[in-house]
């Protein structure tokens, strides 16, 4: 069986939901109630497979540490919301919302149990791990209609590490404007400089051996 059951290839403007149910029948319950709602959808039958399209591997089955990212095949694409039903064999859904609210890079992203059982104490316990919404099975278009707000919040949940990013490199610095006054200045020494050329002009032709010679030439002696 392919890791991917199945997966509607739709525009970038879609949601994209990851459906996680061992069941078929409630499978493909899920996809089509998803696909009437214009969400993009990729279904898988196990938790494990479900984190194998997130991208994420655990490094020890015996290791309790967070599960690590692999590198090459992390999330090519995007997820924004992940509905997964509570029992399963070998991985539950409260198991995967663990290993998801663990990850660095995936905690973001909303969570959705479903359960056919009515257990309080198992509701209580997945809201307080981070799950958005806990559906009863069925599922109804209803409870499909809720998930809109968590899709958005987790459209939204990287914006602010892109701004913290933007914040942390240098901004330009704002050249200051000259003032009006700062702009005449040049002008009007420029107009002094001028004036002090012409003043100096005149006072060397008026010491000038030649205009003092002419003038002396032009006397007449008495006597």
């Amino acid at each position: 069986m392919s890791c991917f059951a199945s997966m509607n290839m739709a525009n970038e403007t879609q949601f994209h939901v990851l459906a996680v149910d061992d069941s078929l029948i409630d499978r493909k319950l899920i996809e089509r109630l998803l696909k009437t709602s214009s969400y993009q959808v990729t279904t898988v039958d196990s938790g494990s497979k479900a984190l194998e399209f997130l991208g994420l591997v655990e490094e020890d089955q015996r290791n309790p540490s967070p599960p690590s990212v692999c590198s090459n095949h992390h999330q090519v694409v995007e997820v924004n919301l992940i509905i997964t039903d509570y029992c399963m064999p070998g991985m539950t859904g409260y198991d995967l919302l663990k290993k998801i609210k663990e990850s660095s890079s995936l905690k973001n992203i909303p969570v959705v149990i479903m359960s056919s059982e009515n257990v309080p104490s198992r509701i209580n316990r997945c809201l307080e791990e981070g799950a958005e919404e806990f559906f009863l099975k069925p599922v109804r278009l209803s409870d499909v209609s809720k998930l809109k707000p968590h899709l958005l919040k987790g459209k939204t949940s990287d914006k602010p590490q892109e701004q913290e990013q933007l914040q942390h490199q240098p901004q330009p610095q704002p050249q200051p404007q000259p003032t009006p006054q700062q702009q005449l200045l040049p002008q009007a020494q420029q107009q002094s400089q001028q004036q002090g050329n012409n003043k100096r002009k005149a006072m060397e032709e008026a010491l000038s051996p030649e205009r003092t010679r002419q003038r002396y030439n032009g006397m007449t002696t008495v006597i």
